[in-house]
């Protein structure tokens, strides 16, 4: 996700400095070149070494004569983006203000006059984020382009955000952002029909490649829309749903709006009449009376015949070819952008395969979650970039 890509990481003195050593490992393990430069009070948390460590290269504490700043920050400097992560209150308004007093202070300065990305990650107690004073630096910075990755507000603290959701701000800020503009609908998981009010019947989908393919949707530029029964993600709006019923109506509803609709959810093909009460538990046989459920990408092309929209295939008997003319059967009965096929093998797995099938060819994806969802992401702006 951000291969080849050069952060300067900001690190000023809040006690969430202390997670600054991951942090830069993550940014590292998604394919980033780090460089980091702290504040006095920064170091009083955590050991320049530390943080020398974690990036493998020097760290900067105090700006000389070799304009550090400008060789990260310049024109034609080392960085591609600035990562304030974390960033306090004291140093936010500075920021607002242009006060240069810390080299991350500075270095915000001068990435913001030679229109290098900056990302901020702030960190402090809830009553200073809450503080009109700090609101307004907070405004007047994001006026000026710049990204703010919003903290966790847990036990009277503004916690800096998650990992994931601070290196996937990076990522959109360093990217081409080639689907700024469209409004995509992904949904993801599992759908799960109600048997009564304690049993459900659901499938092994753990929502893992749906959510992958929102993030680097989203870290393409577009306005995403999760629909899964699952948490609030840092990269999308989530419309909560659960049953297959409930994901159809969504996805139908949002597709008025979107611009496309990738289908990567497992729905439950079959549901049954739920019971108002828990079925007794006991020896007899029991036996439940499935019905079929409509297929939603079905139902959304018969509303919106010409919406781009892109299906997943899963098999779990076949060779590449029976699985490549199931997923060609599917791509011309739905009329749909691609497939993406794959085994049903890999569900509920961190690595995959997948075959990507077109009009008159399939090629083939081997690896991570992550990298599928940045190759369906790449697919579609084909597709809607022509």
């Amino acid at each position: 996700m951000l291969q080849g890509v050069n952060v300067v990481l900001g690190v000023s003195g809040s006690i969430a400095a202390v997670k600054t050593v991951e942090l830069a490992h993550e940014l590292r393990r998604e394919g980033a070149n780090v460089r980091a430069v702290m504040t006095d009070s920064a170091q009083g948390i955590v050991h320049p070494w530390a943080v020398e460590f974690a990036t493998e290269n020097d760290v900067v504490t105090e700006l000389t004569g070799a304009v550090e700043h400008v060789d990260l920050c310049g024109v034609e400097g080392w960085g591609d983006v600035l990562l304030l992560a974390p960033a306090t209150a004291n140093t936010v308004g500075k920021v607002a203000a242009a006060i240069d007093d810390t080299p991350v202070t500075t270095c915000a300065t001068t990435a913001l006059g030679a229109d290098v990305p900056v990302v901020v990650a702030p960190a402090m107690h809830e009553p200073m984020y809450d503080h009109p004073g700090v609101a307004d630096a907070i405004d007047r910075v994001e006026s000026w382009g710049v990204e703010f990755v919003d903290p966790r507000i847990e036990e009277g603290k503004a916690k800096i955000a998650t990992e994931e959701a601070i290196v996937t701000a990076v990522a959109r800020a360093a990217g081409d952002r080639p689907l700024a503009g469209e409004r995509v609908v992904v949904t993801a998981g599992a759908t799960t029909e109600s048997v009564d009010p304690v049993r459900t019947l659901s499938s092994r989908a753990s929502g893992q490649t749906g959510r992958a393919v929102a993030r680097a949707c989203h870290v393409h530029g577009a306005d995403v829309t999760l629909v899964h029964d699952g948490p609030e993600v840092p990269y999308a709006a989530v419309e909560p749903v659960e049953s297959a019923a409930e994901m159809t109506a969504a996805v139908a509803d949002l597709a008025s709006d979107a611009d496309a609709l990738v289908s990567a959810a497992a729905i439950s093909d079959y549901t049954v009449s739920r019971a108002d009460e828990k079925i007794k538990s006991g020896r007899e046989n029991l036996t439940l009376s499935l019905e079929p459920t409509p297929k939603l990408i079905d139902t959304v092309r018969e509303a919106h015949p010409e919406l781009p929209i892109v299906g997943f295939k899963v098999e779990s008997a076949g060779d590449d070819e029976t699985l490549v003319a199931r997923a060609r059967e599917l791509r011309d009965r739905v009329g749909l952008a691609f497939v993406v096929a794959n085994d049903a093998s890999v569900m509920g797995e961190a690595e995959t395969r997948a075959l990507f099938v077109r009009d008159d060819d399939a090629s083939e994806y081997v690896g991570d979650k992550g990298g599928l969802g940045l190759r369906v992401a790449e697919e579609l702006r084909t597709t809607l970039n022509g």
